[in-house]
């Protein structure tokens, strides 16, 4: 049995060797590396051979074992090789990947294998799609949402609260009460001692299920979107009261698609840490209900006389009708829109299934009637815009921590009614004309105290101030900086000429107006005519930067972007900062900020803040010979360029027109000696206008404006211009006390009393020191170059 084991091993072995040489040879395509294995077996098989040979051959002669063989003399060390140690990496990189294809093939095979078991078919891989694809967008829409929350959430504090209880009594310019602002919240009422028909009139108008909804009335909003769309117009609201309440907090008027985002983020947040009787006693509290009541119960008392507990339900209708649109529906402005407005709150009532027609018949045949007030028209758009600027100077520390303000403001409550019947005069008559349903402007003096300003046609139809926070292209009259930074550069005066010709930056050929080319022209008839491819080439000259730096010097805050029709006035800019920047101008190149309050006092009535003294100084801005440089062809456009009809009889005028791409929007902004004015017309989705050029009703607008605020005013020079009946060149008009320029100011004098005797007063005073005016003359002067 071992003789046969001995016999039949060592065949075993050696078949076993050639059957690896032979795979080994086979195998060619495993590359060097397979040769060699081939090799080193083939040599190993044939050496085991001998071996039992010559152990076979000595057992059958009997000779004794052949003796352990020697060990083979060590090898010498090859010589290090790059060529042969590049081709062993290469070798075994083509090996690797050689294995690494069928395996990743096998592991992929395998997972393919794992996941057939989820695949659908038919109906559920429809329904599978769907659904991936909606969590895709859901996913990606709700980063960009928070994204856009993220400023929102960072008004909440700790304080958000009390951080808003700021109370501002607003006076005008001669201490007279013209409205308040802020929060007037009233803890003295609470949300039960309120009549039951008054809380359910407000939530059968406001917010239906606001006991049912998380802040956010979804299928209210649906059910607005969709009527709005029949409508073509907005004729639902979709806010919920809790969105309506986070804007009177935390936001303002603004309509944009990130304040409503912003809002709707907010009223998830007070829904969180408010319930839902806090959130409606602070919406009850504190909504504007026109007439300057903030509030349910400070209205019962200004339309009715009573407490908001004592109300019926036919002055509960009229009180909830007042939460859309309080100037439009205020009883004491238009009593029948007031009690038409009722009569729909009784209808709501009725819908919303609060009521029935029977418990609402009584108010619907004895309307409410409010209490005999004195009419008072409350320039609301001034006083939304001078309350931002109160609470941006308290959360500076201005006032030292009160809460409970008196500010008496620069306004003209005549003027400022004035203008607001002068923009609504002006589109009524001619709004057809030229298809155009909304206007703004600003009326201040040379130093930046606001006179007047209208933020719109109707504040109750719209709250957005378009004077402050609507951004508009201003067209040519964006040309004024264009030119101050080219006499400011020292390279051109106003008589330095310039072709007025065709030519092209890129694939844009600047054209004028009347599609013609005056040739060669000076820079005041460029700018009188308003010829467009001078500031063209002016840019070109003196580089972009430039006019940015020296805009944003001058007042403009929002971004300018250099472009190839940059000079044309193609970058937006408010009102506001485009009247304020001209003013620079009229304040012989002081910067003049615009600002509404004059002196702040606290509750007790001692004045903690003061302009004129708690302001620093104006920054000079513009040089003398640039002021007058910019006086001079200023005054051309209005005595011989396009702004003739805002010419005013005894008075100099300097402006400029303006007129949008595709005459979107039309200016007119100017000033006198006494006054700096911007007005603009145009429409709110941005549509044509019919043809309108700020020639035309902007600058009629402009003078229909000035003319009643020049009345009774002794004309007064404007810097870098000589006096209208010859002399020197006029000096820069002294800020008095409260901000003005030269106009006599008094709490007890009507504004045309005041003007009179300002006037009594600056004769006087001349003809008294006769030195007094070369003095003037000689420390705030321009002269001319």
């Amino acid at each position: 049995m071992g003789g046969w084991r001995q016999a039949f091993l060592p065949k075993a072995r050696a078949a076993i060797l050639g059957v690896e040489a032979f795979v080994a040879r086979v195998s060619a395509t495993a590359g060097p590396r397979a040769y060699a294995l081939a090799d080193r077996a083939l040599t190993a098989a044939e050496q085991a051979k001998a071996k039992r040979r010559e152990a076979r051959l000595a057992r059958e002669r009997g000779a004794p074992p052949l003796a352990a063989p020697q060990a083979a003399p060590k090898r010498e060390r090859k010589p290090f090789s790059l060529k042969h140690a590049l081709l062993a990496f290469d070798s075994w990189l083509d090996h690797s990947f050689w294995r690494l294809g069928p395996t990743a093939s096998r592991k992929w095979d395998s997972v393919c294998a794992a996941f057939d078991g989820f695949r659908a078919r038919g109906w559920r891989r429809v329904a599978a799609e769907l659904f991936g694809e909606t969590l895709t967008l859901g996913v990606a829409g709700s980063v960009l949402v928070l994204a856009l929350a993220v400023p929102a959430f960072r008004e909440t504090g700790p304080d958000w609260l009390t951080r808003a209880d700021l109370s501002v009594t607003f006076l005008d310019r001669h201490g007279v009460e013209i409205g308040k602002r802020g929060v007037m919240q009233n803890d003295g009422i609470p949300l039960k001692d309120y009549p039951d028909h008054l809380i359910k009139a407000a939530l059968a108008t406001e917010d239906r299920r606001f006991y049912q909804h998380f802040g956010i009335d979804v299928a209210g909003t649906l059910r607005a979107i969709v009527t709005n769309a029949k409508a073509n117009g907005v004729r639902q609201g979709g806010s919920s009261i809790t969105q309506q309440l986070a804007k009177n907090i935390f936001l303002t008027n603004e309509r944009s698609i990130e304040r409503k985002i912003r809002e709707a983020f907010l009223a998830l947040w007070l829904e969180h840490h408010l319930t839902k009787d806090e959130i409606l006693k602070l919406y009850l509290d504190r909504a504007y209900m026109g007439g300057g009541a903030f509030g349910v119960d400070a209205a019962a008392h200004f339309y009715f006389a009573k407490s908001a507990r004592d109300v019926t339900l036919a002055e509960s209708a009229m009180l909830a009708g007042l939460f859309k649109a309080p100037s439009k529906y205020a009883p004491h402005n238009n009593l029948a829109a007031a009690r038409a407005r009722a009569d729909q709150v009784l209808t709501n009532l009725v819908d919303s299934g609060f009521m029935t027609e029977g418990q609402v018949q009584a108010a619907r045949f004895n309307p409410a009637t409010p209490t005999p007030v004195a009419q008072i028209s409350s320039p609301d758009y001034y006083l939304d815009w001078a309350y931002g600027e109160v609470r941006g100077r308290a959360a500076e520390g201005a006032f030292g921590g009160q809460r409970v303000l008196v500010v008496r403001t620069a306004i003209d409550p005549a003027l400022q009614r004035h203008a607001e019947g002068a923009i609504e005069q002006m589109l009524r008559q001619y709004g057809d004309q030229y298809d155009v349903d909304q206007a703004a402007a600003v009326i201040m003096e040379p130093g930046g105290a606001v006179r007047a300003m209208v933020g719109g046609r109707d504040y109750g139809q719209s709250q957005f101030n378009r004077a402050v926070d609507a951004l508009r292209q201003p067209g040519s009259s964006f040309k004024t900086y264009v030119y101050a930074a080219s006499f400011a550069s020292g390279k051109y005066t106003p008589d330095s000429v310039i072709v007025d010709g065709p030519f092209c930056v890129g694939n844009w050929c600047p054209r004028n107006y009347g599609r013609r080319f005056a040739g060669k022209v000076q820079l005041t008839t460029a700018y009188a005519k308003s010829i467009n491819t001078v500031p063209v080439r002016l840019a070109a000259s003196i580089g972009q930067r430039p006019i940015i730096d020296l805009a944003h010097r001058m007042g403009i805050r929002s971004k300018l972007v250099p472009g190839r029709a940059f000079a044309l006035g193609v970058e937006e800019v408010s009102v506001l900062d485009h009247t304020s920047a001209y003013a620079t101008i009229a304040n012989a190149g002081r910067k003049a900020t615009p600002y509404a309050a004059i002196e702040v006092a606290d509750s007790k009535g001692d004045v903690i803040w003061r302009h004129d003294r708690n302001v620093k100084p104006p920054e000079q801005v513009l040089g003398p010979y640039v002021v007058a440089d910019m006086a001079k062809i200023m005054l051309a456009v209005t005595e011989q360029g396009t702004g003739g009809r805002a010419r005013l009889d005894g008075y100099q005028v300097c402006g400029k027109t303006g007129t949008s791409q595709s005459y979107r929007d039309a200016w007119f902004v100017g000033f006198t000696g006494s006054f700096v004015g911007g007005v603009w017309f145009g429409n709110d989705d941005f549509t044509t206008t019919r043809e309108m050029t700020g020639g035309s009703l902007p600058a009629m607008t402009w003078k229909e404006i000035m003319t009643f605020a020049h009345q009774g005013l002794a004309p007064r020079p404007i810097p870098g211009l000589p006096r209208p009946g010859g002399g020197d060149v006029a000096a820069a008009a002294a800020p008095t006390d409260d901000g003005g320029t030269g106009v006599f100011q008094s709490r007890n004098l009507t504004d045309g009393g005041a003007r009179v005797l300002g006037a009594i007063v600056s004769d006087v005073a001349a003809a008294a020191a006769p030195g007094r005016a070369s003095l003037n003359a000689s420390s705030g002067s321009v002269a001319a170059r």
